[in-house]
């Protein structure tokens, strides 16, 4: 089974707090949306403190068009790709530096724009990776794509035990972003969304993980992928002549609680476990709402979210890339050898994505 050893990150330098965030909305909405205040509300109760976004505040308050909107994600996009790659294979984690030409494959993770050539070609003419690095590009899986990423390279290096494998996941949320929309969908994205990107490297059973770190690590046991029928409204895109146009259902918060409860369960009733065996939860922070769900569907004690909410309040939700955010937190504890982790996440299709994993 195959190990994840080293996570790294990059944010763009542009910080907003979230205060400034509720103003700025303020200003936008005011003139068109009835009990402005009251729908401000979102920004309060999301625990969110700063987020880092791709330009600075003033350039959202223009007229972009979606040409302009998605040149600016491609440029952005490469730039932090490559330093979370970078922060990723020079992790203090391990023992060396991992040579760009070990790489085997990349799998890219995006859902916030539209590059062909896709990111990991633009990138690979930036970092010197192999010209024979294999390229997997995965886009549309939202909010799951960094677990679902993290899947697809286990099973990538089952079949190639001695392979090691980069996931990146890069997310500009901000970029989508529609001042005219008036949605109650856009106002909670206003409150939620941020910019971000991850690079975790996963490496096969016969790829001398010993050498790359002294810590006991994630080593993947099992994987699960879910979809829930009849539910492609839950959370995705309206596509539009002014770009991406977020959906984002209220019903989510109830749909972790109904649904999700049953999946993790016979997930580990799998492996003769059950959540009580699992000593780290490392969700993708969907919200403040989301948290919760997950506490009350699984009988969580606050102390197993706790690194869930730290991503959140430090950085938002940045599709994607913000499980691997929870990870790398994760990756910096002291945790036993022998102890039991679910790394989840949740996206559009409605769908779910699982692995178990334990520390070796």
């Amino acid at each position: 089974m195959p190990y994840i050893v080293s996570v790294g990150t990059g944010v763009p330098k542009n910080k907003i707090y979230q205060k400034d965030a509720m103003e700025f909305a303020r200003h936008l909405f005011s003139k068109s949306v009835d009990h402005i205040d009251r729908l401000l509300k979102v920004f309060h109760n999301g625990e969110i403190e700063k987020r880092h976004i791709g330009k600075e505040i003033s350039w959202y308050q223009l007229e972009h068009s979606f040409v302009e909107k998605n040149d600016a994600f491609i440029e952005a996009a490469v730039d932090l790709s490559t330093r979370a790659i970078k922060d990723c294979l020079n992790s203090p984690l391990l023992k060396r530096t991992i040579e760009y030409e070990e790489i085997d494959a990349i799998f890219m993770i995006c859902t916030t724009g539209l590059a062909t050539p896709s990111l990991e070609a633009r990138v690979m003419n930036v970092l010197p990776f192999s010209r024979n690095s294999k390229r997997i590009p995965i886009w549309g899986l939202g909010c799951a794509g960094g677990a679902a990423g993290l899947s697809r390279a286990s099973e990538y290096c089952r079949a190639f035990p001695k392979a090691k494998v980069l996931v990146v996941a890069v997310e500009l949320c901000s970029l989508t972003f529609q001042k005219d929309d008036l949605s109650k969908s856009n106002l909670i994205g206003t409150s939620l969304f941020a910019d971000g990107a991850a690079a975790a490297l996963v490496v096969g059973a016969e790829a001398d993980h010993e050498t790359y770190t002294d810590s006991p690590v994630p080593r993947i046991m099992d994987t699960k992928s879910t979809l829930l029928s009849d539910s492609l409204d839950v959370m995705g895109w309206d596509v539009k002549n002014d770009g991406l146009f977020v959906v984002f259902s209220k019903s989510i918060p109830a749909l972790v609680e109904s649904w999700l409860e049953p999946n993790v369960s016979g997930f580990l009733e799998e492996h003769q476990m059950t959540i009580q065996d699992i000593g780290q939860f490392i969700a993708h922070p969907g919200g403040k709402k989301v948290i919760l769900a997950y506490e009350k569907a699984l009988k969580l004690e606050q102390n197993k979210t706790a690194e869930s909410l730290k991503v959140l309040r430090e950085y938002g939700n940045m599709s994607s890339a913000t499980v691997l955010f929870v990870l790398k937190n994760v990756l910096h504890k002291n945790i036993r050898s022998g102890e039991h982790g679910v790394i989840t996440a949740l996206g559009p299709g409605f769908c779910s994505e699982l692995l178990l994993v334990r520390w070796e």
